[in-house]
């Protein structure tokens, strides 16, 4: 058949579905009205009248059918071509019988319930008078389709041509339709000879195929080999193709592979079904191939659509992983959080800090006698055992200025422990720098001061912004690990007072603190 042809075939089809679709209306309206009478007649007593009413409703299901059928059949398969005058008076014809017929008993029968004042039926069946009267007028007009496609000046009565015409020229000629996509498919039918079809009809246009015989093959075959689209039947004798489906659309790994049904059971219900529990598409057998092979290109180019996008979101999802953990490493989680409930300002008072201050002693005369990176792995070795320790501890690393080391607790979250926790940093800190100084064979010692009180914690700047703290409490603190001695661990009395009992202190004197005169201090020291 040449391409003229195959496109004169198809208008002739879209006439006749435009045709069904103009009649559905009305014959659906009348085959309303014919149930509801019957349904009236039967529970209102009225047995006298219901042969006749039987007569109706047969004749409204029989019209309803025919107009269903318009667009199957020989009727669309046979252009009307120079018949077409006489194809249009043998379909007035077939549908004007039962709808006299409907008319004619209808008629009789309301002159029947005339005589029952205030009976209801009265009112449905002048409904049902008036649709069928109407059909009948406007038969002619609606069943005409020996007007050519082409025709332009159209009377108004034939604008279903004028549509006819408008849809080919968008949907364009018929062309050979051509795979884009290729994948691997897998056939799941218990019936041989259709296995052996599909299958070779899927190899010819380049895809991979596998096929199985039944429901349990499917589940093991998918469980085994991975698949980007399953053709599955609906009956199956082990586990039917729903069952399947469900299955597959209940296990992570196979939710996201389109599902095609393919069945025998054509019914509105099952593909209802099938559609509900996740099927991408249902076809009834026999198939179309031209049709399949559409729905396999159009389902391969949405899984790979997908596939694609479920790509992107684990990327976006590993560097949204990696820019928290970067930013764990610059501030609190609680203040993270914050900033992503968009606060823009994030400043708040503690009471019961305790600020630590740690500094390498000679550190920059043993850096000058040592190549650069040798200095800055010792510092990367020891500060990230500094930083363990704090996690460990619950301390709070705030910043590393060049050797020294700074740290608190008590925040962003109050500790009731943060006093033995800050000790514990601090001795840890030491007996971590002798680790790190035996395996470097480096002989550094180092400074420690503590201090507690009230502090002010925020961030500070947009670019490169850190986390910091202020106050007097960090400047004494400051002031005590400049006082200290080395290996030693300086604390204030009023961090002092919370550890006694806990950790051995030894008493310092009085020293004299720049900015807060006399301060009595401690030196903690192991259990």
């Amino acid at each position: 058949m040449s391409i003229i042809d195959t496109d004169n075939a198809r208008a002739w089809r879209i006439r006749l579905a435009h045709l069904r679709q103009e009649l559905l209306s009305p014959v659906n309206a009348l085959l309303g009205y014919a149930e509801i009478l019957h349904e009236d007649a039967s529970r209102n007593g009225r047995p006298d009248i219901l042969p006749d009413m039987n007569r109706i409703l047969g004749a409204a299901r029989d019209l309803a059918g025919k107009v269903d059928r318009l667009v199957d059949g020989d009727r669309a398969r046979s252009l009307p071509g120079a018949a077409a005058a006489t194809q249009e008076q043998e379909l007035r014809h077939e549908l004007r019988t039962p709808l006299n017929a409907i008319k004619g008993y209808g008629e009789m029968l309301r002159e029947d319930v005339a005589n029952f004042s205030g009976d209801s039926l009265r009112a449905d069946f002048d409904r049902l008078l008036a649709a069928v009267t109407d059909l009948l007028l406007r038969l002619d007009r609606i069943v005409r389709f020996s007007v050519d496609v082409e025709e332009t000046s159209l009377a108004p009565d034939q604008t279903g041509a004028v549509m006819v015409s408008d849809l080919m020229r968008s949907l364009g000629p018929v062309r050979p339709y051509a795979v884009t996509e290729t994948g691997s498919i897998l056939v799941v039918d218990d019936i041989e000879a259709n296995r052996d079809l599909l299958s070779r009809r899927l190899t010819r246009d380049g895809h991979r195929v596998a096929s199985v015989a039944g429901g349990q093959q499917a589940l093991q075959a998918l469980a085994d080999d991975e698949f980007d689209l399953v053709l599955l039947d609906l009956m199956m004798p082990d586990i039917n193709g729903l069952d399947v489906l469900v299955r597959m659309k209940a296990d992570e790994r196979l939710r996201r592979i389109p599902v095609i049904m393919i069945t025998a059971l054509a019914e509105t219900e099952s593909a209802v079904r099938c559609i509900e529990a996740g099927a991408e598409d249902y076809l009834p057998k026999p198939f179309d191939p031209v049709l399949l092979r559409a729905r396999i290109n159009a389902c391969l180019h949405k899984k790979r659509w997908r596939d694609r996008e479920q790509k992107y979101l684990r990327r976006i999802e590993d560097e949204t992983a990696k820019f928290e953990r970067l930013l764990l490493t610059i501030l609190p989680r609680q203040v993270i959080g914050r900033l992503n409930q968009g606060e823009a300002m994030i400043a708040d008072r503690f009471e019961g800090v305790s600020v630590l201050f740690a500094d390498l002693v000679s550190f920059t005369e043993h850096a000058a006698r040592v190549t650069p990176a040798a200095m800055v792995e010792y510092l990367n070795r020891l500060f990230s055992e500094f930083d363990a320790l704090a996690r460990e501890l619950g301390v709070e690393k705030i910043k590393t200025i060049g050797d020294a080391y700074m740290a608190v607790a008590g925040l962003p979250d109050p500790n009731p422990d943060g006093f033995a926790a800050i000790a514990k940093m601090a001795l840890g800190m030491i007996d971590r720098l002798g680790r790190v100084n035996s395996h470097f064979g480096w002989p550094l010692q180092i400074r420690i001061g503590i201090h507690s009180g009230p502090v002010v914690a925020g961030i500070i700047g947009t670019h490169r912004f850190v986390y910091d703290v202020w106050g007097d409490t960090v400047n004494v603190a400051s002031r005590l690990e400049a006082y200290s001695l080395p290996n030693r661990i300086h604390v204030s009395q009023d961090t002092a007072r919370h550890l006694v009992g806990l950790f051995p202190l030894e008493p310092r004197g009085s020293i004299d603190v720049k900015g807060k005169g006399k301060l009595e201090t401690f030196f903690l020291s192991w259990i």
